[in-house]
């Protein structure tokens, strides 16, 4: 299973896998606009794959099966003011404060 990979230019860490490359007829014309201009980034065979870096390989063949593509967008920010206050609460409710 072939697949092309494309990187927005408009947002950072966010791919596009199709199947055809240059062929986004797939993909919704709303995702396009907010996406931007696709830029490629390569082209891999999935079946040779076990896994790839930020995408589970499983999702992303079965999106590409159903859909006719797959959306990976950035993991989400850490908040550390957040952690870092429910670590206090936590340290303040067991009497450590």
């Amino acid at each position: 299973m072939l697949c092309t990979i494309y990187k927005s230019p408009k947002k950072a860490q966010t791919y596009l896998f199709i199947n055809k490359r240059d062929d986004f007829s797939a993909v919704p014309e709303a995702l396009m606009k907010t996406f931007g201009t696709p830029i490629l980034v390569t082209i891999i065979n999935l079946t040779s794959k076990e896994k790839l870096g930020m995408a589970d390989i499983v999702k992303v063949r079965e999106s590409l099966t159903e859909q006719g593509f797959y959306l990976q967008l950035p993991p989400p920010q850490e908040d550390l003011l957040k952690e870092f206050q429910a670590e206090m609460a936590a340290k303040k409710a067991q009497g450590e404060i």
